[in-house]
């Protein structure tokens, strides 16, 4: 898979592909849940290492996806946990983890998460990739993480976000946000760092939004939403500085606009387009365009 197509898949996150509406009630009768015990804590504990306290040692690493896990208490006393993965369980409350304070990396991606407010999120001050794709978010108020560098909230099956209001994450470089219902994007001038931002398949009819403030962004993949007209990419120039791959394939202005020069008139520095790599024929036709319109703009009336 080419970096500018990047689309978090359920199985390109290590998770089976959702089955249909129909099997999933019938499915769900079926799963006989648990709470979490020691012996399967045991069982997805890896990775040995020293901990600081002289020769101590502990387990840094735990495994506990597909458990039907319906609650996590018995986490709680592994505090040296760094590394830990909940995906695919019946998980709503996340406080348990209050402890583990040395997370590093967490997915709980496909669980009942319906809110981050109230969850511990705010302890891990030093969590630096976090996974919520699959849960049954509206917002994401209380997300928190002086550290953290790539966030995925993709919707996978429900996570329902409308805003990208909120994201108050000074460190962010990744974020990926495909398959929600993202009709504005607000709330981005905080994200400095950013570097990656993943809009597949939301519900964006113009880019307003993007600001001078994203000042480190180069790549924005906004494939597949509703964007019809060239005015809706007015907003690209802001990332004129940074931007290199832009992939907008699968809106509506693809078939009724000539969009690639289009784009390179706001976007002169980009590298590529969708799949494709700027040619210069389609940079120098770029270049000549942007002086013309110069010339027309600098003409006297």
């Amino acid at each position: 898979m080419s970096d500018d197509d990047v689309y978090l898949s359920p199985e390109e996150l290590g998770e089976d592909a959702p089955a249909g509406e129909g099997e999933e009630g019938d499915e769900h009768d079926k799963i006989q849940v648990f709470p979490l015990n020691k012996e399967t804590i045991i069982d997805g504990l890896s990775l040995l290492c020293q901990t600081g306290k002289r020769l101590e040692h502990a387990f840094i690493k735990l495994d506990l996806k597909d458990k039907a896990l319906t609650d996590i208490v018995a986490i709680s006393s592994y505090i040296h946990i760094r590394f830990l993965d909940l995906s695919n369980n019946y998980i709503s409350d996340l406080s348990p983890l209050a402890p583990m304070t040395h997370l590093l990396w967490l997915k709980v991606d496909t669980n009942s998460v319906t809110s981050l407010k109230g969850q511990p999120l705010a302890e891990f001050t030093f969590l630096q990739w976090l996974s919520v794709a699959s849960n049954q978010l509206v917002d994401i108020e209380g997300l928190v993480g002086p550290s953290l560098e790539t966030l995925i909230l993709s919707e996978l099956r429900a996570n329902q976000l409308e805003t990208t209001s909120g994201f108050d994450l000074p460190n962010l470089r990744k974020l990926y946000l495909a398959q929600n219902f993202i009709k504005r994007l607000e709330g981005l001038e905080k994200l400095e760092r950013l570097i990656t931002l993943h809009l597949r398949d939301n519900q964006l009819e113009t880019l307003e939004g993007l600001c001078s403030e994203m000042k480190s962004l180069q790549y924005l993949n906004i494939r597949g939403n509703a964007i019809a007209e060239g005015d809706a990419l007015r907003s690209l120039r802001l990332l004129t500085n940074s931007l290199k791959t832009l992939v907008i394939a699968e809106n509506p202005i693809v078939d009724t606009l000539i969009y690639r020069p289009s784009v390179l008139i706001l976007l002169p520095q980009l590298e590529r387009i969708d799949k494709e790599t700027i040619t210069l024929k389609e940079r120098t036709e770029a270049r000549r365009a942007i002086r013309e319109l110069q010339e027309e703009e600098e003409a006297p009336v």
